[in-house]
């Protein structure tokens, strides 16, 4: 997957920039494309720096000190720091989901499900929501997004979360992935109590809002693409269908948060032209 830096006509001769590029071991293409010349680079070279580059050697600048981002070129260490936000989330699930025992300590999932509850013969009791929230147990709108209930649960979900949130954290910085977790818990969370009551879990709304938001964001910002395949829209749509139709669930894949899962989808798409218009 590679990202479009810029177009420029046919008659324009880029030797001189990519003999720079190449010389500073930065991957590149140069396309004829619809009758222009296209220069493009790997996902995980900054192509903004790579545009504002090219505008200085236009100008007759002095490339020759000047370091370009490369994900790539990082140290492992350095990698891996840079997406330590990711990594907490990512930490956060697993110790919450072991404290909960994948959902068979009862009394200890009380404290991370979005409302208190107890269980009372074959009935569930709980309390109610914006009772809870006056009271301040604000973070129970948050947390049932690190609860998960199977080993295949948790190791799907953080596997989406590494590959797709490590990206938007890298790329767009965390601010953006942090509130891109917050608002899509909120909502996902919300949104599922509201059709099944308390008992539910997962990070699974946030991971559909991550894989729509890096779909519409590969949309409408082609110059700093976070690379996403675009058919992963189609299976994900997929997915929901599967959801909803009760097909997981026959498969022996246990009860689905299928209203979590749109919700998160919805507040990934919708957030998109929000971080667009402050990063511009």
């Amino acid at each position: 997957m590679m990202n479009e830096v810029f177009r420029v006509s046919l008659d324009q001769d880029l030797s001189g920039f990519t003999a720079i590029l190449w010389q500073k071991k930065i991957p590149h293409r140069v396309l004829e494309h619809e009758g222009e010349q296209q220069l493009l680079v790997p996902y995980n070279v900054n192509a903004e720096q790579i545009a504002a580059l090219y505008q200085l050697w236009q100008q007759g600048g002095d490339l020759s000190g000047l370091q370009v981002h490369q994900e790539g070129g990082r140290s492992a260490n350095s990698n891996i720091l840079g997406s330590w936000l990711t990594l907490l989330l990512i930490a956060f699930s697993v110790v919450i989901t072991l404290l909960v025992s994948l959902g068979d300590n009862v009394q200890m999932m009380s404290w991370f499900t979005i409302v208190e509850f107890h269980v009372q013969g074959n009935k569930i009791y709980y309390a109610d929501l914006p009772a809870m929230l006056m009271d301040g147990q604000l973070w129970r709108l948050i947390t049932p997004a690190f609860m998960h209930f199977n080993v295949p649960h948790i190791l799907f979900n953080l596997l989406w979360v590494w590959v797709v949130g490590r990206r938007i954290e890298l790329l767009l910085g965390r601010s953006v992935l942090l509130g891109l977790f917050l608002f899509s818990a909120l909502i996902s969370n919300v949104a599922q109590f509201w059709i099944s009551g308390p008992m539910f879990g997962g990070m699974s709304g946030f991971v559909f809002a991550l894989l729509g938001f890096a779909w519409l964001w590969d949309r409408l910002k082609p110059m700093t693409m976070i690379g996403m395949p675009p058919a992963l829209m189609g299976f994900m749509l997929f997915w929901l269908v599967l959801g909803f139709s009760g097909a997981l669930e026959s498969l022996g894949l246990g009860s689905i948060a299928n209203t979590a899962h749109l919700a998160g989808l919805g507040a990934g798409l919708a957030l998109v032209p929000f971080v667009r218009l402050f990063r511009q």
